[in-house]
């Protein structure tokens, strides 16, 4: 079917924007956007919710499914985006042409061939079945938790509620920020490029001998070709961490060398999949963050862990593992959290006293504390800089003040639009009260969650409140970064730890809390970031919404029944020390989950970062990160002269560079920042005209080989696993061992 939903004010033609009107554009989005438009092209059609609803629940069910597996795979929407286009065109094809009219407007199943917009909606309604990157919906690993490590019950109803509220109320502060972070031409969005690059491959015709489209599908075909390599025949390579090798019998060297479970130095991989998880593909990033989180990688990594860990045995970190998620007693053991869980879901103190304080990894430890820094950070630079953002346009990266933002923001009122939200006013507007509407029925039902099952989510109706206001907060300035960087810094540590002040020894409470405070705002980014891809593809404003709104429905649903379904039939999931050797559902994702909420909310940060605790020194960090931009900021004026690249350090961004870790590794970092520098400077500096061509659709093409790759491997050759040399791993068995003497872990040796 397809019905006019809004009607385009203007020539029913292919129309050129023209020129930009002395609005200058981002000039990575100069080179990539097309500044065409055909109203006339039909996208309510019946291909496009045929193709998006199915894509969005099978992308929903499989990544689902995969979230609980040792190695997880995001499959993600760039594989429906290259599988639509065949199927739109059979659509085409083979569907009747005849029109009827009912409810006063003309339908037809086939309005006539399938068309770049309509295969626009539906990479939307994939990405709604991704969880916009995420794999799954956050709000999961709550009940996961709740079943799978606390060994607790909550029904189905408040879990379905509790994730459908958390996925649509970001929509609300969408609504609020939309005209300040889509419309302006510096907000740029650099992940929307990916996909405009490979929709213009898949659409456009071209004359060369090497179009984009001949050289996506030759990509592609090698990424998947190759991932049979990494994926099956030769796992090791994945983590080729010779240094292990060279020293077998080494804990310390193993330590140095593994790339996946120590510092990884001289670790590398040949694995696409190592190389863009946690990170995205680095082929996206703009160089200069690159180098900020390689500055700050390299600070935590190479100089701040070794000299805490081998020099100074800092927290005697010794006893423990220098990389790990887990937690441990004082001897160095296995901390058993169920333990010190009563009755009514809270900690119990006499068992807690007898356990002995929670200690963490060193990286783990400094991994927090550098969080604290980080949101310290943000404050005083913003003060200090007078809100300064970093953007990289051509050959320079140009500083734009919260004054300049602002006037830019005024553009999307009056003043010169750019070509993109000229040719976009063809089209009519989402109404305000949509937006507010939804915020207003969502936050109903979350109070209702917060009031009349209270004893199954812990969450009082005032902390539900402080977590949204956290949320509008902070929203605006954690968007604006994301479109101008390709990074979006997390508020998860700031609402742990807020909650975990105000409420402690209450773990599901302190969880809801950060769902609804943090992954509420990181929707709300995901949701513009689509507006903006929207935007750039002139896709009418009202159909963005609803596919978005609606894709995200279902993708929550399905999300819910599945992980019911692995929770309830799969015998001890996510209990590592239960589970049959080498099965899957070990749970890497929702381990980490569980852990911060023992961390923030089951103990507490005052038992383990405030004066009961062994690690209240890192609260020094938040001083640190406080002041640390004032040195710059003092350079900066002492230099005059140099001014111009003082100002370019950006100590938030440094400071927050390794917040993927863990469960991102060393050699995940390693890789992105190495593949990302020879794409985003060298390639980019010297060879303009082919990043301008192929950049983004060998991004898009090495990120849909891995994935239809890995779906092929687990379901046609997960029940024939190969065993050889090459399929054990990185050989880095020693790397997960203490160093301190009397130690005895099983499978380490007692020095």
């Amino acid at each position: 079917m397809e019905m006019e939903l809004e009607r385009p004010r203007g020539k029913a033609a292919v129309e050129d924007g023209g020129g930009d009107d002395g609005v200058e554009l981002v000039e990575q989005v100069r080179l990539t956007v097309p500044t065409t438009d055909d109203p006339t092209l039909p996208v309510w059609t019946f291909r496009m919710w045929a193709i998006g609803v199915v894509s969005c629940a099978l992308l929903s069910f499989f990544n689902q499914f995969f979230a609980y597996r040792t190695e997880p795979i995001v499959i993600s929407q760039i594989t429906v985006q290259v599988a639509a286009l065949p199927v739109g065109h059979f659509m085409a094809r083979v569907l009747p042409e005849r029109r009827f009219s009912a409810l006063g407007r003309e339908w037809s199943l086939n309005p006539g061939p399938f068309n770049v917009k309509e295969h626009v909606l539906i990479c939307i309604f994939a990405n709604a079945g991704t969880a916009f990157g995420n794999g799954g919906a956050y709000a999961v690993g709550i009940i996961t938790i709740i079943k799978a490590f606390y060994r607790r019950s909550i029904s189905f109803f408040v879990g379905l509620l509790l994730i459908l509220t958390t996925q649509v109320l970001g929509y609300g502060w969408a609504g609020l920020m939309r005209k300040h972070v889509v419309e302006p031409s510096q907000m740029w969005w650099p992940a929307s490029l990916v996909q405009v690059s490979l929709l213009r491959a898949l659409h456009e015709k071209e004359e060369r001998r090497m179009t984009r489209g001949k050289f996506f599908l030759i990509a592609l075909i090698c990424s998947f070709t190759w991932y049979t390599v990494p994926g099956y025949i030769f796992p090791t390579i994945t983590a080729v961490s010779w240094v292990c090798w060279a020293f077998p019998k080494s804990v310390t060297m193993q330590q140095i060398g593994s790339g996946m479970s120590g510092l990884g130095v001289g670790a590398f991989t040949l694995d696409w999949s190592m190389v863009a998880a946690f990170l995205s593909s680095p082929l996206v990033a703009p160089f200069f963050a690159v180098v900020n989180v390689y500055v700050g990688f390299v600070l935590l990594v190479y100089i701040i862990v070794p000299v805490a860990y081998w020099a100074f045995d800092l927290y005697d970190a010794s006893k423990f593992p220098v990389f790990s998620t887990d937690l441990f007693t004082g001897a160095g053991q296995m901390y058993n959290i169920t333990a010190i869980v009563n009755d009514r879901f809270e900690i119990d103190l006499d068992a807690y006293a007898k356990q002995g304080k929670i200690h963490l990894s060193l990286f783990l430890a400094l991994s927090y504390g550098l969080s604290f820094a980080t949101i310290a950070a943000t404050l005083s630079h913003v003060a200090l800089f007078n809100g300064k953002y970093v953007m990289m346009n051509a050959d320079a990266a140009t500083l734009i003040t919260s004054t300049e933002i602002y006037q830019r923001f005024r553009q999307s009122y009056k003043g010169k639009p750019d070509v993109h939200t000229r040719m976009m006013r063809r089209y009519d507007d989402i109404p305000n009260w949509w937006f507010y509407t939804m915020l207003g029925l969502t936050m109903a039902v979350s109070l209702l969650l917060c009031t009349v099952f209270k004893d199954e989510v812990q969450l009082p109706w005032w902390g539900l409140l402080v977590a949204c206001a956290i949320a509008f907060v902070f929203t605006l300035p954690i968007s604006i970064i994301t479109a101008t960087t390709n990074t979006t810094p997390g508020l998860n540590v700031i609402t742990e730890y807020c909650m975990g002040l105000i409420m402690p020894g209450r773990p599901i409470a302190n969880v809801c809390f950060k769902v609804y405070g943090y992954m509420s705002m990181n929707q709300a980014v995901s949701f513009l970031g689509d507006f903006k891809l929207g935007h750039y593809m002139k896709i009418p404003p009202k159909s963005m919404f609803l596919v978005q709104f609606i894709g995200t429905v279902i993708a929550a649903t399905v999300n819910t029944i599945v992980a019911w379904w692995l929770l309830t039939t799969v015998p001890h999931i996510c209990q590592r020390e239960l589970l049959p050797e080498g099965s899957p559902w070990t749970c890497p994702g929702d381990r980490v989950f569980f852990d911060a909420s023992v961390i923030w909310g089951l103990v507490g940060p005052r038992r383990i970062f405030g004066p009961l605790g062994y690690y209240n020194a890192l609260n020094w960090f938040f001083l640190g990160g406080l002041i640390l931009p004032v040195f710059v900021w003092l350079l900066a004026r002492a230099l005059p002269a140099h001014a111009s690249w003082i100002r370019l350090i950006n100590l938030p961004v440094v400071l927050g560079a390794t917040a993927n870790m863990p469960p991102a590794t060393p050699l995940n970092y390693t890789a992105w920042c190495s593949v990302g520098t020879v794409f985003n400077f060298f390639i980019f500096r010297y060879r303009k005209g082919w990043w301008q061509r192929y950049n983004y659709v060998l991004s898009a093409a090495m990120d849909a080989g891995v994935a239809i790759m890995g779906v092929v491997i687990y379901f046609a050759l997960s029940g024939h696993p190969l065993d050889w040399w090459g399929t054990r791993g990185e050989h880095c068995d020693l790397a997960t061992c203490p160093t301190a003497r009397g130690v005895v872990v099983d499978g380490c040796p007692v020095l």
